[in-house]
């Protein structure tokens, strides 16, 4: 089923001039192999992300960063077919994988975004970004690795970098995990950026909205349904929902979230 376009962002006052989202989706996950393109209510998920992404309004494009194996001709194919701008690059060295898409698309803020979060939220985008259009950050996350805190959901995992210290890292990073995270020479080592974690009061850092494993599609897919026909709904309604219906949050409390160096 294609999706029906929820919104389109162009030509807002004020907004940056070149804040791109950049989706990373690939078909080859270890623990569920081509997960980003599995059905959730008729819509596979990767279209699930762009969707819910494109309702940013700060925005002014999403791109889908894939990889040249051709595992993936297939996420390239399902993006053509739905009109949605797709860049192909390194499989293992995603830092070049962002690095050229967003020098292919002229982006000047870069908002790193994972193809398996289908309850990715605009709402939590667009202040974010906000507050970082405001600042002379070079880097903002809403969560990262120990021995920081996660305080909210798995799954709602947002970065935020200029393209001016995005290049710097491309041209700097040398260890392998620095390349395959894409963002971890920004916080590896203080002092190296002007960085910013947002964290949230109170912590919901242990509920798990994304998808690794077939436990969390199952959960994922049972929440959506509760939403069904809408894609639009917030992440505060999806936490009404699982607060409500704590047995949803059940369904994947076992599974194990990897962490950077995994």
């Amino acid at each position: 089923m294609k999706p029906s376009p929820l919104h389109h962002p162009k030509d807002h006052p004020g907004f940056p001039s070149k804040s791109v989202a950049i989706i990373q989706a690939r078909m080859s996950s270890t623990r569920l192999p081509g997960k980003v393109l599995k059905d959730i209510q008729g819509i596979p998920m990767l279209a699930w992300v762009v969707e819910r992404t494109r309702l940013a309004r700060r925005l002014d494009g999403v791109v889908v960063a894939t990889t040249t194996d051709p595992s993936d001709d297939d996420i390239e194919a399902f993006c053509r077919q739905q009109g949605y701008p797709v860049t192909r690059g390194s499989l293992n060295d995603v830092l070049d994988r962002y690095y050229q898409a967003a020098r292919q698309v002229n982006a000047s803020v870069i908002v790193r975004l994972t193809a398996d979060c289908p309850f990715m939220d605009p709402g939590l985008i667009d202040a974010m970004l906000a507050e970082f259009s405001g600042s002379s950050l070079d880097f903002m996350a809403d969560r990262l690795p120990p021995p920081w805190k996660r305080t909210f959901p798995i799954g709602l995992d947002i970065e935020i970098v200029t393209f001016q210290a995005l290049e710097r890292a491309w041209k700097e990073a040398k260890e392998p995990f620095e390349r395959e995270h894409v963002m971890p020479y920004f916080y590896d080592q203080e002092g190296r950026f002007r960085i910013r974690v947002i964290d949230h009061t109170p912590d919901y850092g242990h509920l798990r909205w994304t998808v690794d494993t077939a436990e969390d599609l199952e959960a994922i897919r049972r929440i959506a349904a509760q939403f069904s026909p809408r894609m639009d709904f917030s992440w505060e309604e999806v936490l009404a929902l699982v607060e409500n219906q704590p047995a949803l949050s059940q369904i994947n409390a076992a599974v194990h979230h990897k962490h950077l160096k995994e």
